[in-house]
């Protein structure tokens, strides 16, 4: 039993080696994190608009929101 280091990057969930390993068509692995990116959360106290996520107010949907032609609502100045 011969064992290989073959590099490699783990990305999205997957493993992806820079060269195929020689005379292995399936084999037991280990995989040892090096340096790695931390992922970083985009922390967001808001959420801007009538939709969440990240989709963009569009002109349209503040002319659906505009309180202006809401007389029954008691909003006026």
């Amino acid at each position: 039993m011969m064992l290989q280091s073959i590099e490699g990057i783990y990305k999205y969930g997957k493993v992806e080696l820079r060269e195929i390993p020689f005379n292995i068509a399936q084999s037991r692995v280990i995989v040892t994190f090096l340096d790695s990116q931390k992922k970083q959360d985009k922390q967001q106290i808001m959420s801007f608009g009538i939709f969440s996520g990240n989709h963009q107010s569009t002109e349209a949907d503040f002319n659906i929101a505009a309180l202006d032609d809401h007389i029954e609502d008691s909003l006026d100045l």
